[in-house]
């Protein structure tokens, strides 16, 4: 069975046209992808995809009342208008497929936990799961704010919390089965690539990424195929009941469906949103990188040149090799601004700096990042040197020299500018003094 094939049967059209309502609809055609915002409302919007050669759908994770009114750099009140509402997709990657699955079957048990029933699973079509809460199951209201309006922010304190939840749970049971050594390998890291704070960091061989969920992010349609794997994204009943050879096209069945709202009950994610974020004001992590984000010195006057960057910033700027172009330019964008740049400066830069990477992102997508540091009310530093999620993770980390002994990329070029104050002040005395 080829694409094509596979993708004219009804059953899948059915989910692509059930899944798109109210919602943003992307479309790959192998490596190129297809225009944003695009809507699909009938089964021949379908059809005409697949005839064009349709590879993957993707559908956005927010609904709203008019899809086609989206466009890059849109305000936050303007999104928040057009919103109706959103989803929570956990989506959980490794390149071990064993340590995706532990994890997920964790996340399933806090779910649970939490009294949720009406939760889907899917394979992602290549390395993960995406696990789905969907919208009808959370109040209408937490806090006085309409709940369509926590997105992102409900979705990364929702995940960060089942992930501090399930951390130790998931570190014993990869290391019931792994050593430290054979976990990395397995991953293609490094040992001290999975240690943090002289500990195994489950969370450095299997992803579950909150940071880089934005407004307008995407994911794969349950049904679609993944183009690396030629895979197909399928529902799940539980995690062990999955075989991967029930992903390939010709054994694909359509006996399970993914996000079904009709049976999920009023109020049942209530507990899961509100002990998240009763957790997000405690959490020691979240204060601390609170903390270490604040800036305590006054910005340049004028803009810092790259002669005085750090290795690893001086890294990211000659482009992405590998997975991390998004955390690249939340790195980037925070860096520049402490180094005196303009944001104006730092769109610009980003829009060349993207056609070094080993795919470009889209244009509208740094656009749109950009506006949302514009709407901030005050700069902060990038992530810290030893921050998890950054730096290491994305092959940048420098550990030598002055390197060493920051805290963070900025430290490094306070310190480099003094230094070469200091040099210049003693090259002057002595000048004056022959």
């Amino acid at each position: 069975m080829d694409i094509k094939e596979y993708y004219s049967q009804k059953d899948v059209q059915k989910e692509f046209l059930r899944l798109s309502q109210s919602r943003e609809v992307q479309v790959w055609f192998g490596n190129i992808r297809g225009r944003r915002p695009e809507i699909v409302n009938f089964e021949g919007d379908v059809k005409d995809l697949i005839k064009q050669g349709m590879t993957s759908f993707h559908i956005s994770e927010e609904r709203w009342k008019d899809p086609l009114s989206l466009e890059s750099g849109l305000s936050k009140r303007q999104l928040e208008e057009l919103r109706i509402g959103w989803d929570c997709i956990l989506d959980l990657d490794s390149k071990n497929l064993e340590f995706s699955k532990y994890a997920a079957e964790l996340i399933i048990e806090a779910l649970k936990f939490h009294n949720i029933k009406n939760y889907s699973l899917k394979f992602s079509g290549n390395h993960g799961f995406h696990i789905a809460v969907p919208f009808e199951a959370f109040p209408r209201e937490v806090n006085n704010v309409n709940i369509k309006n926590y997105f992102p922010d409900g979705v990364r304190v929702i995940s960060e919390y089942l992930k501090d939840m399930i951390k130790d749970f998931l570190s014993s049971k990869i290391l019931s089965k792994y050593k430290i050594d054979d976990a990395a390998k397995s991953v293609g890291k490094n040992v001290q690539d999975v240690i943090f704070n002289g500990n195994f960091d489950p969370f450095k061989v299997v992803d579950i990424d909150s940071i880089l969920i934005s407004s307008r992010h995407l994911f794969r349609c349950v049904y679609s195929i993944n183009e690396k794997s030629g895979l197909v994204s399928i529902p799940i009943k539980s995690i062990s009941e999955f075989d991967i050879k029930n992903a390939e096209m010709e054994n694909v069945k359509f006996n399970l469906t993914f996000l079904d709202t009709d049976n999920v009950a009023n109020d049942e994610a209530r507990e899961l949103l509100i002990q998240a974020f009763d957790w997000a004001k405690k959490s020691s992590s979240f204060v601390e990188e609170k903390k270490t984000m604040e800036r305590n010195y006054e910005l340049p006057k004028t803009a810092i040149k790259a002669d005085y960057f750090p290795p690893c910033i001086l890294k990211l700027l000659s482009g992405v090799k590998e997975d991390g172009r998004k955390r690249a330019i939340f790195v980037l964008v925070n860096f520049l601004q402490n180094m005196g740049w303009s944001l104006d400066d730092v769109e610009r830069f980003l829009l060349e700096w993207n056609k070094k990477n080993y795919e470009q992102l889209r244009e509208g997508y740094i656009k749109a990042q950009v506006s949302w540091f514009k709407r901030q009310k005050k700069i902060v530093l990038p992530p810290n040197c030893e921050n998890p999620n950054y730096y290491k993770t994305m092959g940048v980390k420098c550990d030598e020299g002055i390197c060493s002994k920051c805290k963070n990329p900025v430290n490094y070029t306070l310190r480099i500018i003094k230094i070469a104050d200091r040099q210049t002040k003693n090259n002057r005395k002595t000048f004056n003094k022959e």
